[in-house]
Order: structure tokens, then C-alpha cells, then sequence
């Protein structure tokens, strides 16, 4: 019998590793399929508002919003027309100018119109400083403004506080040599347009009738309008016998809103060689096209919140937007902006916005409520869904906004612009042209999509501003 030794190094207990009796999983990998996902990306996000926006087929690429005629001359105030970012001085609004009131030249007041120019103040920046030269008309088209004095005893003093529609500056008109009587500063974020003196002259000098008028002033009315300020359909009610009935007609808009569509584009480029050889078990085409639809959609929702000329948060009117009463959004603050429309469908806040004025309602023991939308339960105020909305900005003092929105046609509300039937279409409103392959052997394909909104009315759409984020409020 022989016996088997073997020796060990000191230390070793003597036993040996078993040795391995299948195969391993690193080596059966060699022959296995690999299950694999998709692509995937993380900068998809929910879109709500491109899901709950009804769309218009705009066939011509252009939607025209017609309208009522709206002004009122005689109210005290000027109103103003806003295009995306732009903001221009309805014409005959210039009559509520106390030495314009009156003109019957409507070319100097279009002329004067257009020579007034939009500046924008942050708050706490001087629009004009006493003691400087005056030669500016101002008309505050959006915000808060303060005059401020000197006191008897040569302290500042407030003179009191403008707003929207309210102007400074008019006697400038009279062209006399004056210096401002006191400083106007902006409390919030302010738009103004402003008139210099200088072009002022210019246009005096072609219409000296102009000039005379303002000379005899020194020291406008429209027809009557309806609660709205549009031009009134007169109506008799109540009356017996053979009353003389009146003869009326609804006025138009002679300048009506026109909206473009907007287009998203890239260029996806695609090497043949990848496209042909390595298409299985999933098309590279396919995916690399599936990707880029999705950053387009993106894009899309982004320009409908944000773009200057469309963009929700540029088209909503002066007089819809509010601001909170203590920075963070409270129940009082939708309340109040909830109550500026009827029938509003959807409330679009960012998330943060939207856990700020969860963390209100928990201070105040508010139960915000819920609501089912497309199978899904999300936060709502008073029945409204309240929708996340990534596109929204938040500034970086922690300020953002939370839109209301009616939407529809038929319930002259917000809607959605888009053309279908494109040639090469890949989804309603966008398509994917070929363009191509270079001497390099890289395939080119065109995705565009077509897009817009319009908002039919202004009430259609409110703005809460100065929404503050942060969680660490003063509440």
C-alpha cells in the first residue's frame, strides 16, 4: 500500500481548494445572448402641457386670433397691446395724455405710437432722478413705480405709488424747460415705454397742426364700451310700444394677432456602416431617430413655455398676472388667480413650486386634494390639476411662476397650433426628410417639427409671479 504525502508551508491548514466540476458563468457568456433595454434618457420628462394642450390644425402656417375692438379713452389709463415680449401703446389711448385729449389727428397719434420705445427696470433702478432735465413721456405698462419727494425739512418723502396704465412725464409735450420734481423708482419689476423729447419734435415739425393743439391744451373720447372695455353692441330692453330700437354692430380688431408657426430642427446623422451592420436586435436608426424625437418634443414644450414671441409666459396679459402676497405660494394666492377666469382647466407649476405650496397647505392644515387625470393622481386646488412643468423657470433668487390656463376653442381659451400631413411625417406635426449621404458614408435625416400657441382671449391665461421656492421660507 502507498500512502500519498505532500507537505504545506507553515501555516497552511492542508486543505486545497475543490476544484471546479462545471462551467464557469464568465465562459458561458461567450455563447449567451444578452438581454439588453432600449436606450434609455433621462432628460424625458412628463410633458404634461404638450398632453393636455388641444391642438389646432393651423393648414395656411398662420392662425389669426380675431377679437372684439378693445379700448377706452376716457378712463384715465393707457392700454396697451402685448405681442410675446414686445408691448406697443394702442394709438388713440395717447388721448389720456391731458394735452394730447381731444386730438382728432390719428396719424400723429400712430406716428407718436411708434416712437415710443420699451425699457425694462429691476426694482429699485431710477426711471428718472429729480433735478435732471426732464425729456421723457412715460407710460408704465406693467408694474409698480414710486415718486418719491423732498419733505419740508429736505428728507425723502413718497409721493405715492403707479401702476399699470398710469403715466409720468406728460408736460413734456409743451416743450418747456423743466427738470423732474421727483424720482421715480421702480418697487418691482417694471416695463415702461418711453417717448423722448427729441421725437417728439420730429413728428411736430411735419404736423404743426399737432403742435397748435398742444398749445391750445394746456391746460378723446370713444363710444361707449362694455364691462370688457370692447367697443358695445347697443342693445334696448325693457321698453313697451314702439320704442326706436338701436342700430349696432360688433367692431373688430383692425390689427388682429397673427401667430407663425415655430419650428424645432436638427440634423441626425447616421454612419452607414452602423445602420447596416449592427441593426440587430435593434434598429440603430430606429433608436438614434427615437432619441431625437424625444429632445424635439422637449425643445417643443420648452419654446411653448418660454419662447418671447409665442411662449406662454411672455403672452399672458398685464392684467392676469399677480404676485404672491408673501413669496411663497399660498391657498389665498390660487384663490385669487383662480378667480381672474372662469372655467380654468389646468394649473402648470414647476415641481419645486409645486412642493413650496405643499409645504403651505401643511402649515395650514389644508388639505390640497387630488385628482385623477389620464390614470394618474396628481395634486390639484379647488378641483384644478396641478401640473409639474420642468420648462418654468426658477431664477436664481429661488423665484418662478405658476401659469392657470383655460383651454380650447370653444371655451375661447388656449390652444395648441400645429400642421399635419407633412411630407416624410413621423408623428402629427413632425417629419423626417432624408438628406442624404456624404463622402464620408454618413446618412443625414431632417427632423422638424411645426408648432405654436395662441391664446384666444386674454383672460384665458393668468401668471402668479415671484413665487418663491426655497424651503426654507419665512412661513
Amino acid at each position: 500500500m502507498s500512502v500519498e504525502t505532500s507537505s504545506s508551508p507553515a501555516g497552511d491548514t492542508g486543505e486545497q481548494a475543490p476544484r471546479q466540476q462545471s462551467l464557469d458563468t464568465a465562459a458561458a457568456r461567450n455563447l449567451a445572448t444578452t438581454t439588453k433595454s432600449k436606450p434609455q434618457m433621462r432628460a424625458i420628462s412628463s410633458r404634461w402641457l404638450l398632453r393636455t394642450l388641444p391642438w389646432v390644425e393651423a393648414a395656411g402656417g398662420t392662425y389669426r386670433v380675431n377679437r372684439r375692438l378693445t379700448y377706452t379713452v376716457g378712463d384715465g389709463r393707457v392700454s396697451f397691446v402685448k405681442t410675446g415680449s414686445r408691448v406697443r401703446v394702442v394709438p388713440p389711448e395717447l388721448g389720456e395724455l391731458p394735452l394730447l385729449r381731444g386730438l382728432a389727428d390719428d396719424d400723429a397719434l400712430d406716428a407718436l405710437a411708434e416712437e415710443f420705445a420699451q425699457r425694462e427696470y429691476e426694482p429699485g433702478q431710477v426711471i428718472a432722478r429729480r433735478g435732471n432735465r426732464a425729456d421723457h413721456v412715460f407710460l408704465i405698462a406693467h408694474g409698480k413705480v414710486r415718486r418719491i419727494g423732498v419733505g419740508p425739512y429736505g428728507a425723502e418723502t413718497s409721493l405715492g405709488t403707479m401702476a399699470d396704465g398710469e403715466f409720468f412725464g406728460g408736460q413734456v409735450l409743451a416743450e418747456r424747460s423743466e427738470d423732474w420734481e421727483f424720482t421715480a423708482r421702480a418697487l418691482t419689476p417694471t416695463v415702461v415705454l418711453a417717448l423722448p423729447l427729441t421725437a417728439y419734435q420730429r413728428i411736430a415739425d411735419r404736423r404743426p397742426g399737432l403742435r397748435e393743439h398742444i398749445r391750445a391744451a394746456r391746460s378723446g373720447s370713444s363710444g361707449p364700451a362694455n364691462a370688457s372695455g370692447e367697443a358695445d353692441i347697443g342693445i334696448h330692453s325693457g321698453h313697451r310700444g314702439e320704442a326706436p330700437l338701436a342700430a349696432t354692430f360688433a367692431d373688430y380688431e383692425p390689427a388682429p394677432r397673427e401667430y407663425e408657426l415655430g419650428v424645432a430642427q436638427t440634423v441626425l446623422r447616421v454612419h452607414s456602416r452602423v445602420a447596416d451592420v449592427y441593426r440587430h436586435p435593434m434598429d440603430q436608426t430606429d433608436e438614434q431617430l427615437r432619441l431625437t424625437v424625444e429632445a424635439l418634443r422637449e425643445r417643443q414644450e420648452y419654446e411653448l413655455v418660454n419662447n418671447k414671441d409665442f411662449g406662454l409666459l411672455h403672452n399672458a396679459d398685464w392684467d392676469q398676472r399677480i404676485s404672491t402676497h408673501s413669496g411663497p405660494p399660498t391657498p389665498d394666492d390660487l384663490d385669487e388667480l383662480l378667480s381672474m377666469r372662469r372655467d380654468t382647466r389646468f394649473l402648470f407649476a414647476h415641481p419645486r413650486a409645486i412642493a413650496a405650496f405643499g409645504r403651505e397647505c401643511n402649515r395650514r392644515g389644508v388639505y390640497s386634494g387630488g385628482v385623477e387625470l389620464n390614470g394618474r393622481q396628481l395634486t390639484s386646488w379647488r378641483g384644478v390639476p396641478l401640473l409639474p412643468c420642468e420648462k418654468i423657470p426658477v431664477s436664481g433668487q429661488r423665484l418662478s411662476s405658476i401659469l392657470a390656463v383655460r383651454t380650447g376653442q370653444h371655451d375661447q381659451g388656449v390652444i395648441g397650433l400645429h400642421q399635419t400631413g407633412l411630407p416624410d411625417e413621423y408623428e402629427p406635426g413632425l417629419n423626417v426628410r432624408f438628406m442624404g449621404i456624404d463622402a464620408k458614408a454618413v446618412v443625414s435625416y431632417l427632423v422638424s417639427t411645426y408648432f405654436s400657441a395662441a391664446v384666444l382671449v386674454p383672460d384665458a391665461l393668468g401668471v402668479l409671479e415671484n413665487v418663491e421656492v426655497s424651503a426654507t421660507n419665512g412661513g
